[in-house]
């Protein structure tokens, strides 16, 4: 069977996430982490963990990124079973079956969108539109040869998923890391 990881190429989600998870954790996407609040009334980092976030299940940290990687029954187990426990004391759930059920649901999920190779990076963009929460998932592939703007940096292309439109915002992390004063995390909206 196949999860997503938490993935890290660079330093960017600890300056955007609070937390951020640490690479390597099995992940969801964790959209039921704002359930219980107004998108638009979020700002700084949780807006951005909105947006764009999935959720690492060891430090319940957010990750950008993810990649597809193999798991055996016991890392699917353990999966679960943190998730579960994070859902009973963090969101509410009502008693520990009910934590189970919703985790199972979540890990169900989170394996199909892994229906790729190994090491394929996952993305994702969050919204409300018409007042839900909407999830898009896009694949990014390692290029064979780096873009000749980008030579020096690991490039990837993107692959768009048949059928959604493009994000009506695409931030250039680059340009902003750039704009960042040595040490300092982003500005906060």
């Amino acid at each position: 069977m196949k999860l997503p990881r938490t993935l890290r190429l660079d330093s960017s989600d600890t300056l955007i996430y609070e937390p951020a998870a640490e690479p390597g954790e099995w992940a969801v996407p964790g959209g039921f982490a704002f359930w219980d609040e107004d998108p638009a009334a979020m700002s700084g980092r949780r807006r951005q963990a909105f947006r764009g976030g999935f959720l690492g299940l060891a430090s319940f940290g957010w990750s950008t990124l993810v990649e597809v990687a193999e798991a055996g029954a016991a890392e699917r187990e353990a999966a679960v079973s943190a998730l579960a426990a994070h859902l009973r004391a963090a969101h509410g759930a009502p008693d520990d079956a009910a934590a189970r059920a919703a985790a199972e649901e979540e890990i169900a999920f989170a394996e199909s969108l892994c229906d790729h190779e190994p090491g394929t990076i996952l993305a994702l963009t969050r919204s409300i539109e018409e007042g839900a929460q909407r999830e898009r998932f896009r694949t990014l592939h390692r290029r064979d040869t780096p873009h000749a703007a980008f030579d020096r940096l690991p490039v990837f292309g993107m692959a768009v998923v048949e059928g959604e439109e493009e994000p009506s915002e695409q931030p250039d992390l680059r340009a902003l890391g750039q704009a960042l004063p040595a040490g300092k995390g982003p500005a906060r909206p």
